[in-house]
Parts: C-alpha cells; sequence; structure tokens
C-alpha cells in the first residue's frame, strides 16, 4: 500500500444524529422505508435472531439514493445552475442520476469501465435526459479523478460518493429505521464497507442511541481500505485492488468513515497484506458490548452466500450487497442477539453469474483445474476417466489439441467434485496414473490468467 492523495471533498457539516434525522425528513418524500426481514437461515446459523435491512428494495435497489438525495437536496439555486459531477461504481450514480432526473438538474457521472452493463444502464434510466454517463479507468478511484478534473474545469458541484457528511447523514437514516422497526437498539449491526459513508453515518446514529451496540463493518478481501488505514494511522491509496465487489472496491477510504471509527475504537482482522499492529490489529474471540471491529471475507465466500440468498430466500443480492450477511460464520455470535445485516444492493448483473458460481466453487474447494500432460495414442483419455476420476467427479472443462509431431500433448482439465473430500484421492489416483500433471493453483499466475 501507498500513502496518496485523496478525492476527500467532504463538507465542514457536522455528522451526528440531529443532522441524520434531518436528512430523514428531507429525503422522507422519496426514499423508501425499506423491509427489515428475519432470516430463518441465518438465525439457525448462528443461534441469534438474523434480520436483513433490505435496502436491495430501494428505489434504485441500494441505499446510495439517501445520501445523494439528501445532499443534492440542499444545494443553492446557482449549485442546481451549474449543475453536478459524480464517480461511482455503479449505485451511487443511480441514485444521484434518480436525483437529477426529479429535481431536473444537470448530471455528469464518470463511472469505471467494468461497471457492469446492468449498473450502466439503470443510470441511463433513471438519469434520462439529464445524465450523460462517462466510463473511465478500471477502478471507483480512477472514474473520481476524472471527476475532481472535471469540477476543477467547469465549477460543477462535486458530490462525492461517501466522504461528505451530507452523505453520510442520507445513509445513516438506515439506522434510523432500523431502530424504529425493530422497538430497540439492535445486541449487533454488520454493516459493508466500500468509502465507508455508511459505515460512518450508521455508526453515528446508532453511538447516539445506545452504548451498548456491537458495530462491525465488512469490506471484500481484494480491498482493504480502511482496514490498512486504521492500521497505518491514516486513510492510505492500495497499490492494488480486486474489483470484483464492485460495490466495495475502493483504493481509499474516506476520511469521514476512518475519523468515525477511530472514535469507536475499532479494531481489526489481521490479513496477510496488513502488518502486525498491537493497537488495533487482532483476532476477536467475543465481540465486546459496545465493540466495534472491521472485518473481511473472501470473493468466493462472497458469491457462495448470494446463491443461497437466491436460492433459499429468493434475494438477488450483488457482490457488495451479501458482505455483511457473509461475514456471519466468521464472528463470534452468542444466541440470543438481536443481529441486523445491511442487505445494501441488489444490482447485479445476470451475466455475472457464471463467474460467481464458479468462484463459489473454487471457495468451497470443489473446482480444481490441472494441465495433464497426455501420451498421443489411443485410449489415453479413456484411461484417464476410469483410472482418475472418481464416481462423483465431473469434468467440465477439457482443452486439448492434438501435435502428431509429439509423443504427449497437455490438455487443460477442470474437474467439479463431489465434496471437498474428493481432492486428496483424486490427487493419489493422479499419482499412480503415472500422468505428468500439474495443479493449478489459486492464485497462480496461471491460475488468474485461467479465470
Amino acid at each position: 500500500m501507498t500513502s496518496g492523495a485523496s478525492t476527500d471533498n467532504s463538507i465542514a457539516q457536522p455528522l451526528d444524529a440531529a443532522a441524520i434525522d434531518a436528512a430523514a425528513s428531507r429525503i422522507s418524500d422519496v426514499v423508501v422505508a425499506t423491509p427489515l426481514q428475519l432470516c430463518e437461515r441465518l438465525s439457525g446459523r448462528t443461534g441469534a435472531t438474523v434480520y436483513l435491512k433490505r435496502e436491495d428494495l430501494q428505489l434504485v435497489r441500494s441505499y446510495k439514493i439517501r445520501g445523494a438525495y439528501n445532499v443534492m437536496a440542499q444545494l443553492t439555486d446557482a449549485e442546481r445552475a451549474a449543475g453536478v459531477v459524480a464517480a461511482s461504481a455503479g449505485n451511487h450514480a443511480q441514485g444521484v442520476a434518480y436525483a437529477a432526473r426529479t429535481m431536473e438538474i444537470r448530471a455528469r457521472i464518470y463511472v469505471p469501465t467494468n461497471t457492469p452493463k446492468q449498473k450502466r444502464d439503470r443510470i441511463r434510466w433513471h438519469g434520462g435526459k439529464f445524465v450523460e454517463l462517462i466510463a473511465i479507468g478500471d477502478t471507483y478511484d480512477a472514474a473520481a479523478a476524472a471527476a475532481l478534473t472535471d469540477v476543477a474545469a467547469t465549477g460543477a458541484t462535486w458530490i462525492h460518493a461517501f466522504d461528505d457528511a451530507r452523505t453520510a447523514a442520507g445513509q445513516g437514516t438506515i439506522a434510523k429505521e432500523i431502530i424504529a422497526q425493530l422497538g430497540v437498539v439492535p445486541d449487533l449491526v454488520v454493516v459493508p464497507v466500500g468509502g465507508g459513508g455508511a459505515l460512518a453515518g450508521i455508526t453515528t446514529y446508532l453511538r447516539a442511541h445506545s452504548s451498548k451496540v456491537r458495530i462491525v463493518g465488512v469490506e471484500p478481501t481484494g480491498a482493504i481500505s480502511l482496514g490498512a488505514a486504521l492500521v497505518d494511522g491514516g486513510p492510505v491509496t492500495l497499490d492494488q485492488i480486486d474489483s470484483f465487489v464492485d460495490g466495495a472496491a475502493v483504493r481509499r477510504i474516506g476520511k469521514i468513515g476512518y475519523d468515525v471509527m477511530v472514535a469507536a475504537g475499532a479494531t481489526v482482522a489481521p490479513h496477510p497484506d496488513l502488518p502486525p499492529s498491537s493497537t488495533v490489529h487482532h483476532d476477536i474471540d467475543r465481540l465486546p458490548v459496545g465493540g466495534s471491529h472491521i472485518t473481511h471475507v473472501d470473493e468466493g465466500a462472497i458469491c457462495s452466500a448470494m446463491l443461497e440468498l437466491y436460492q433459499n430466500e429468493g434475494i438477488i443480492a450483488e457482490p457488495a450487497g451479501a458482505l455483511a450477511a457473509t461475514s456471519l460464520d466468521d464472528l463470534p455470535i452468542e444466541p440470543g442477539w438481536n443481529v441486523v445485516c445491511l442487505l445494501s444492493g441488489g444490482n447485479n448483473d445476470v451475466s455475472r453469474y457464471g463467474e460467481v458460481i464458479e468462484r463459489s466453487l473454487v471457495h468451497r474447494g470443489l473446482k480444481h483445474y490441472f494441465l495433464v500432460d497426455f501420451p498421443q495414442e489411443p485410449g489415453a483419455l479413456r484411461r484417464f476417466l476410469d483410472d482418475v476420476l472418481g464416481p462423483d467427479d465431473d469434468i467440465t472443462l477439457f482443452e486439448y489439441m492434438k501435435r502428431n509431431n509429439r509423443e504427449t500433448g497437455a490438455a487443460l482439465v477442470g474437474i467439479e467434485l463431489g465434496s471437498p473430500d474428493g481432492l486428496g484421492p483424486l490427487l493419489d489416483r493422479i499419482d499412480k496414473s503415472r500422468l505428468t500433471c500439474e495443479r493449478l493453483k489459486p492464485g497462480s499466475p496461471a491460475y488468474r490468467y485461467l479465470t
């Protein structure tokens, strides 16, 4: 990781419970009070009473409209006339687009080039003639840099996705709804983390109403900007991130989110890319009363949670939307707690489900890839099928080109196992077959090329 300039453009307004209450009144005619839904499956798994805060059912299928609308509703006439500029991985952009069309404000919205088509289409649909969509760079941060250049050149108003107290106050209205719907402050609230605006607003409101509530922020393993900042002592720019969880793929945490979590005394779960820190960086065997903790979950585990939400609850969650629910298996949750997981968004492109299934299978130890050097002779493949494959194993990929000038030829073979325990016996059978075989391990250069 490296230090670097932030795209911070936060407004010098307080982020407190009063600001969040005011935001709730300001956006009440536009924002849906989304359901707080009991999840029996996750409750049974944890022993707690687990609720999902269904922001995937929000107007733009994510909570981002709350912050975007709260900011734009406070613009002066001069600021409205000058137009607005925003950068987003997709969900904030939809909130800005909706507000722009509703308020008839011209908006230029910058998104990374890898923003799913479904999100781009929805941005255009929500904004109509009032929005110009510009795709640039391969991360949120690159898009934000281009947007800030636009702001400097045109004098348009910058609508920050997370590092503005007004944005965070809008997101904090989620906590106000949770308390009203549940009737009490929950024992534990789990929040996905990208830029930190939602975590900042929700933490601020919950802490104002209870000193006992536990708060956990969840980052994807490939984009740990808040964890890195807490260990380093300030926001830092990550050298690289995995953009798969596009709604949380932020290289640098916002200052507001960082400051709120420092004030909350947040601890950080260990991560191989983070140096040890005796003050904030450690495993937890319990979540203390009033404690705050930042953890992370593997992208493959997120994919498994997405599929479970779809197959069991009928919920279409995007990767960032499933972050909070994914973390529950790794948290020391005590029986009887009221637990709320923020399901932050449902803008998932159906074309991505092939990759979601693949990542889930790999994470669960069911999918493996090999380079097998076959002798170029009749019956070689048949012997492989008979002698190597187990009764519950299946070949899902086989790429081979015969070359007559060689005695052997390499084939790329993908095998899906019946259970994770089948890997050891499979490797034993490969050894006994006397075939030259190389297993492609996740994370290796060859494997990254494959996937």
